[in-house]
Formats: C-alpha cells, structure tokens, sequence
C-alpha cells in the first residue's frame, strides 16, 4: 500500500493532537498502509529558528516528505491560525515539497471559533507546495478528546464518527481498503 508521513505540528509532548493522529494511524495502519509519525517538536529548535535547510534534522525532515504517498498534517489551532511550529517547518521545506501527494488536513481546538482555519489558513499554504489532491479535512474540538490514566485515547462518538470517515476517504484515495475498525474509540 502508501506509505503515509503522520505529521504533528504540536509543541506540547502531552498533545491531543498528536495522540489523535497516532489514533488515526492506527487506523491507517490497519487498511495497509506503512505510516511514519513525525512530531515536529522533536526537531532541533536550532534548525527551525534558524532557518537551517542544510541541519541534518531538516534534511531528514524532508527525505520523510520526499518518500511518502500521502500526507497527514495535524495542527493544535492558535489565535485562528495553524502552529507557529508547523509553520516553522512547511518553510524550511522545498516549495513543491507535497508535489504528487494526497494530503489529509487535521486540527484540534478549544472552540468551533477556530473551525475554518483549516480552509482558510492551513489548506492555502499546503496547496501552494503543489500537492495532487488535498482531501476534506476535519477540525476537532478539544473536549471530544480524552486520554484515559493508561493513555488510551477515547474520541466522541459523532466526532470519532466524522475522523473515520475522512480518514478512510484519505486512505481510499491513496488506494487504501475499507476499514473493519468501529468507528468509534
């Protein structure tokens, strides 16, 4: 099947977003798929500062992109717009760094204030790198999600709903089977 770069644009390690893509990767993983998480917050803050295109973290970075098939981008959403730090990276990548790639869209938030910053920041910028096919996205508030003592993820039904869905239309766009998964979880 695809291989698949899960990207998290989270700062915090204790992320809901970046546990509701390993949530999604799972899923992913399940219709075949070979997927590689990458949390931007693990590169070096030096390369990303700096704009260092040549840090061996950024080279790697990029490789990542250059390899797969697909793209899932997940951003927390702050004052109406994507992570600074996902931000950070899209611009140290090459401009058609997505050039070929289906790309799936993600973001958490505290209010529905914030729903359109998919469409009307992120999808912007990531169509500008030249990706073949940009699939609907979803956003997802904040209280939907929760992380039991042991770290199990849990999403609400109609939201967990909706995340299955345009995960499997991302799949099936990257040739992908239907999954057997419940939807909910």
């Amino acid at each position: 099947m695809a291989t698949i770069l899960s990207v998290s644009g989270s700062p915090s390690a204790t992320s809901r977003t970046a546990r509701l893509l390993r949530h999604l990767d799972d899923r992913l993983t399940a219709q075949g798929h070979d997927v590689i998480p990458l949390d931007v917050r693990t590169l070096p803050a030096e390369a990303l500062l700096h704009a260092d295109f040549r840090h061996p973290a950024v080279v790697g970075a990029t490789a990542l992109f250059e390899r797969a098939d697909g793209i899932v981008i997940g951003t927390p959403v702050y004052k109406a717009a994507y992570s600074g730090l996902l931000k950070s990276l899209l611009d140290l990548l090459p401009q058609y760094a997505l050039a070929g790639k289906t790309v799936l869209p993600l973001a958490t938030g505290g209010t529905t204030a914030h729903v359109l910053a998919i469409d009307y920041a992120l999808r912007p910028v990531l169509n500008s790198m030249g990706p073949a096919h940009i699939t609907p996205g979803w956003f997802t508030l904040d209280k939907d999600i929760s992380v039991g003592d042991d770290g199990s993820l849990a999403v609400a039904p109609g939201p967990a709903e909706a995340l299955a869905q345009v995960t499997d239309q991302f799949s099936l766009a990257l040739g992908g089977r239907p999954t057997l998964l419940a939807a909910t979880g």
